[in-house]
């Protein structure tokens, strides 16, 4: 948005679509996640940052941390025969996967999220706003799309 709009606009635009991000999180869960408020709180630090030093890439950095630090988790946890995921789904209703198939998905989408986090570095850092909005939404849903596609196959044959 920088590109088109001064950086206190687009700044207050990043800032509004996290806390809308929240609300509609809310609305359709009945709950926020800690990962949720996190993420929401790096958004305004480094808004904060970027303002300050008046330079937008702080806040582009934003899903290149945060999925940087999301895939260190997920594996650190696996790492550890913990898994994240299953203790989410042991707090929701409903039938739950086995656990070593929960632990197979938190491993890959580890690495998954590991790559994308470096891959959003790059995007910020290399490539324009403009693509950097798209990889930040569209893409990334799209890339979800296939990564899940595919572990649903090579779990499907894994069990």
């Amino acid at each position: 948005m920088e590109e088109h709009y001064s950086l206190s606009i687009a700044l207050i635009a990043g800032i509004i679509l996290g806390v809308l991000e929240i609300i509609l999180e809310k609305v359709f869960t009945k709950h926020v996640h800690s990962i949720s408020k996190l993420n929401l709180g790096l958004i305004v630090f480094l808004g904060l940052i970027s303002f300050l030093g008046e330079d937008g890439i702080w806040f582009k950095l934003q899903p290149a941390i945060t999925g940087v630090v999301m895939g260190v988790v997920l594996l650190w946890k696996t790492a550890r025969d913990g898994s994240f995921i299953f203790e989410m789904m042991q707090s929701m209703p409903g039938r739950q996967l086995p656990r070593p198939l929960v632990m197979l998905l938190e491993r890959n989408s580890g690495y998954f999220m590991l790559a994308y986090g470096c891959f959003m570095a790059f995007v910020a850092l290399k490539l324009s706003s403009d693509m950097w909005i798209f990889f930040k939404t569209i893409g990334f849903y799209l890339a979800s799309f296939v990564f899940f596609a595919i572990q649903i196959v090579w779990l499907r044959k894994s069990v």
